[in-house]
């Protein structure tokens, strides 16, 4: 269930993990309706080369995750460590030159990209940015990058993005974001608004591009069969809380948490004969600005206990490499803590 802890952090060697991110919230003023908690006391790392795949529903936090790794806006509190240094900490003179090896892949392609502008001077203008090369370099590389991410840079650099398809345009979303040679890709949803065969042309660019430049990936997406191609490790999020942190194989063959089983539970099989399984899942989401106390997905947990309500669950792990915040995890012989307590 829906709860808070560092349990899933691992020691290791600090030249080992490129990001930590230690109890993250971010909250927004609304006014008289009060501060939605977007995010509240979220925790992850990710190693050098590695992907980490986030996923839940709408409105759990994810975008919101990134954006705040991303410093956009700075988080209301919690550490972002990126190499060892605290993001949040950073003057914006120190947080302009990090962002040059950190850098984000946009949920809408078309949206995101200046229609105003060519292709070219688009792709180019975080080295603009840098500084330090000359035009022909600079020239040199944004042709280079454009050709890798399949575009012929004759043909679509003085071009502007309505002239290309959705696909097109993520391809030069993600010619920008590489151009500057960044260390970690944040994927915000980057497949979610294009058709099902584009979708694979982008998962397979990216993965192409991983290889190639050695990148670290944070995957957001709602999809959780995309997640598990593509992820090393997945974290799931309710309600702007961390629910449970395993790698893909082991969370979508066994999942601990109730929500990660219905969310599971509600992936389509392509076979006539297969029986869809009873999805658990019912009820709406709460309000991010008045969410239930304890567990926060405890109104809509098939198996919530008096403790549900009382007590928030800390994130621990239940099986080798396999965590979760909850008192009662499913196929486990561990059962809701006394009243008033934890496990």
């Amino acid at each position: 269930m829906a709860g808070t802890g560092t349990a899933h952090l691992r020691e290791t060697d600090a030249d080992d993990l490129l990001l930590t991110v230690r109890n993250l919230v971010m909250e927004y003023d609304t006014g008289r309706a009060g501060k939605v908690q977007a995010v509240s006391d979220v925790s992850f790392d990710i190693k050098r080369g590695e992907t980490l795949g986030v996923v839940g529903e709408s409105g759990c936090g994810k975008s919101t995750v990134a954006k705040a790794v991303m410093q956009l806006p700075r988080p209301t509190s919690g550490e972002v460590k990126f190499k060892g240094v605290d993001l949040a900490a950073m003057s914006p003179r120190e947080l302009r030159s990090a962002r040059r090896t950190l850098q984000m892949i946009f949920q809408d392609p078309i949206s995101s990209l200046n229609p105003l502008r060519k292709v070219r001077h688009i792709v180019a203008e975080g080295l603009d940015v840098a500084g330090g090369r000359s035009r022909a370099e600079k020239q040199s590389m944004v042709d280079d990058i454009l050709s890798v991410v399949g575009l012929d840079p004759d043909v679509a650099g003085d071009r502007r993005p309505h002239e290309f398809s959705g696909g097109q345009c993520q391809r030069i979303s993600i010619a920008r974001a590489m151009v500057v040679e960044p260390e970690l890709v944040i994927c915000d949803e980057p497949v979610s608004a294009l058709d099902v065969s584009v979708q694979a042309q982008i998962l397979n660019l990216l993965e192409d591009m991983k290889e190639r430049y050695g990148l670290t990936l944070l995957f957001i997406a709602h999809d959780l069969a995309v997640v598990k191609n593509v992820s090393d490790r997945v974290m799931v999020m309710y309600l702007g809380k961390v629910c449970e942190v395993a790698s893909p194989d082991l969370l979508y063959a066994e999942p601990l948490h109730p929500y990660t089983k219905a969310l599971l539970s509600a992936i389509p099989e392509p076979d006539p004969d297969v029986v869809p399984a009873e999805i658990t899942l019912s009820g709406d989401l709460p309000s991010p600005i008045d969410p239930p106390s304890g567990c926060r997905f405890r109104t809509r947990c098939p198996r919530a206990a008096a403790v549900c309500a009382e007590t928030e669950p800390q994130m621990r792990e239940v099986r080798p490499e396999h965590f979760v915040a909850c008192h009662s995890p499913l196929d486990t012989d561990i059962h809701a803590a006394p009243e008033g307590g934890t496990d």
